[in-house]
């Protein structure tokens, strides 16, 4: 089999099977493991596969940049953005994370809900201008451009003095395996820093991010609430994290 017809078939096991183990594929071509890892490599470095130890697992489209993202699933993100705003209850206090699922979370609450809503995205806050009920609390420190969120020392300490009844968090990726996933470490540590803030924590996935993985966990599934995704219940995505104990607010 010729390298290209190898990757070929990476790629395809990728997509079927939501992993590939080096090992095992080596052991049916007939191949060294050193070359499976070697064109795992090489497809990670073209942006078609997340590595991992001892094989690789789908890239997330949700690395793209933020222009990139506003197109990517549309009408996914709605869906999702439409149960999300659900969860949001008059009086509360609401923690939305960046991105651009969560603009449309904040697109979707009513014009006339009474809440708190606080956020690390300048984006989300803007977006909630024209809900006079609702006051925005926006979190300030150094800007991650990728994102459009403000993270680092300066966030993570402003962040210490909320308490929040839901915090809507985004990723890039929910895997059964590599579980809740982001592409940058500080980041992450900035979820998870508003996750301790709140008293539940719903993951925000639209069904493209199932399945895929980026580089840094962001949490364990035992810590959060639920996936608001819109992937019925036939994805084969869903059907393993439901085997694993992950609930589906809205269904």
């Amino acid at each position: 089999m010729l390298v290209g017809e190898r990757r070929e078939l990476l790629l395809a096991r990728l997509s079927a099977d939501g992993k590939v183990l080096a090992k095992d594929v080596a052991a049916e071509l007939g191949v060294s493991e050193d070359s499976i890892r070697r064109d795992l490599r090489d497809l990670a470095a073209a942006g078609l596969c997340q590595r991992v130890y001892g094989g690789a697992l789908p890239v997330s489209p949700a690395v793209a940049d933020y222009a990139s993202r506003t197109v990517i699933a549309v009408d996914g993100k709605d869906r999702v953005a439409t149960i999300a705003a659900g969860l949001v209850r008059p009086g509360s206090t609401v923690i939305l994370d960046g991105g651009t699922t969560t603009l449309a979370v904040a697109k979707a609450l009513p014009r006339d809900l009474e809440a708190t809503v606080v956020t690390h995205s300048p984006t989300v806050a803007v977006a909630l201008l024209d809900h006079p009920g609702i006051e925005v609390f926006l979190l300030g420190g150094r800007l991650f451009r990728h994102s459009v969120v403000t993270c680092g020392a300066a966030a993570a300490e402003a962040a210490q003095a909320i308490s929040a009844d839901v915090f809507l968090l985004g990723v890039t990726g929910v895997h059964p395996d590599a579980g809740l996933t982001t592409g940058d470490a500080d980041e992450a540590a900035m979820k998870r820093t508003l996750a301790r803030r709140a008293a539940d924590t719903y993951v925000l996935a639209s069904a493209e991010k199932l399945g895929a993985a980026s580089r840094f966990t962001v949490l364990p599934f035992a810590d959060i609430a639920g996936v608001i995704t819109d992937a019925d219940d036939s994805d084969q995505n869903v059907q393993k994290l439901a085997a694993i104990g992950v609930a589906f607010p809205g269904r």
